[in-house]
């Protein structure tokens, strides 16, 4: 299953990976089914303690194909916008398993996820409540809604995807969140259903989990005097991954750190993943165009860049990166792995211990979530094609895109 070396060469599944970036070119992204289908797979068995459903977090990796393989197993999906509510239903997936999160949901994108019947709005203000009111009675309908909660709750990660501290620009603040439930529950379009809590991306204890799940849980406790009953729990996501020398928790660890207290409150648990489900499920290939070696630092120029895995340049991410076939001709150096932008930012990994050639082929490891989905075509750049691998078989869920195609839809001014 995955991604693992086959007489020396890299190998997804069953298929080289040199094999398909000579067949499909470079950048790549490669994705194994058997990882995602079997991650899913074991989230899902660590929480058959509970009445529980899984929302993949549709914006670590959109891709229709990933979105199918996931629904056909049960899963549900976390969104964010009505575009990407629309790649779900594209998909196959069931609107009534999708919850609809994010700040800034539109009137349309309201309206449509009324129309298709999802479970849940996670409702992040006032201004928001009072908008979906104002949709849900247009419609005729009661919007079923829960107030996503900010405990104020420090993730240890990166500030850049820390999500429940009160500096956070995220969820309901948490000495405001009576009164807020209490004004919704005047709204008449509106149903109440659950709560919401999702603190950060990429942690790596359980200790914040646990910490939120605390808070929230008394939140519901003092809710339930103010006559408001709940029918969910929403855990959020965030579950981290080993890019280098983490030591994440499993996901049975991960669901044994909740259970007693799940277990206790007695609620229908919903949860986001996406990072501990799709990451490990993907690489990036990229070929090594040019050498640049200096007295102070020896350049590997590849294919790929920052338009194409921005992490690195974003988050200071550190990602493994691999010779897809181990190079015996020449002796191993330190080498900064980066791309042809015209930014000193543009890197995919500093200081790697690699022997390399023009012409090799390296794999940048996990980097099957915010990989594609944040790619860009910075510099006029085609974003790359995208691989799913079955066994032995690869096929192609997203064509390159060409340089002719990043213009079709501008227009030059009338001459004159």
């Amino acid at each position: 299953m995955g991604f693992t070396r086959v007489d020396g060469v890299l190998h997804a599944e069953q298929c080289s990976l040199d094999d398909l970036a000579q067949k499909f070119s470079t950048p790549l992204y490669v994705y194994s089914k058997a990882t995602l289908q079997q991650n899913y797979l074991d989230l899902d068995q660590a929480f058959d303690f509970i009445d529980h459903q899984i929302c993949f977090a549709v914006k670590s990796n959109s891709n229709l194909a990933v979105l199918r393989v996931l629904a056909k197993l049960g899963s549900g999906f976390d969104i964010v916008t009505g575009g990407e509510l629309a790649r779900v239903l594209a998909a196959g997936g069931d609107p009534s398993k999708i919850v609809f999160s994010g700040l800034g949901k539109t009137e349309a994108d309201i309206t449509k996820a009324l129309e298709v019947g999802i479970a849940c709005f996670n409702v992040e203000s006032y201004a928001e409540l009072d908008r979906i009111e104002k949709v849900a009675a247009r419609l005729g309908q009661q919007a079923p809604i829960s107030l996503r909660v900010n405990p104020d709750v420090d993730a240890k990660t990166h500030p850049y995807i820390s999500t429940g501290l009160k500096e956070n620009k995220f969820g309901i603040p948490s000495d405001v969140v009576f009164e807020t439930y209490q004004y919704a529950a005047t709204l008449p379009h509106l149903d109440i259903i659950g709560i919401d809590c999702h603190i950060g991306s990429q942690l790596t204890e359980t200790q914040p989990f646990e910490d939120a799940l605390d808070r929230v849980i008394q939140m519901i406790e003092h809710l339930k005097g103010l006559g408001i009953q709940l029918k969910h729990i929403d855990i959020g996501g965030g579950l981290g991954v080993r890019y280098q020398d983490e030591t994440p928790p499993s996901f049975s660890e991960y669901a044994n750190s909740m259970r007693p207290a799940l277990e206790k409150l007695g609620l229908k648990v919903y949860m986001e993943p996406g990072r501990s489900i799709s990451a490990l499920a993907g690489v990036l290939l990229t070929q090594v165009d040019l050498l640049k070696p200096t007295n102070h630092r020896n350049f590997a120029i590849v294919d790929a860049a920052m338009n194409d895995m921005i992490r690195p340049s974003l988050y200071e991410a550190w990602m493994d990166i691999q010779s897809v076939n181990h190079n015996t001709q020449v002796e191993s150096k330190s080498w900064d792995i980066v791309g042809a932008i015209c930014e000193t930012g543009d890197f995919l990994g500093k200081q790697r211990e690699l022997a390399l050639t023009a012409g090799d082929y390296l794999a940048v490891m996990g980097a099957g979530a915010y990989g594609f989905v944040m790619s860009s075509n910075y510099n006029s750049r085609g974003r790359a094609a995208e691989i799913m691998v079955d066994g032995e078989q690869a096929h192609v869920i997203r064509e390159r895109e060409t340089i002719e195609s990043l213009w079709e839809n501008e227009h030059l001014l009338p001459e004159g």
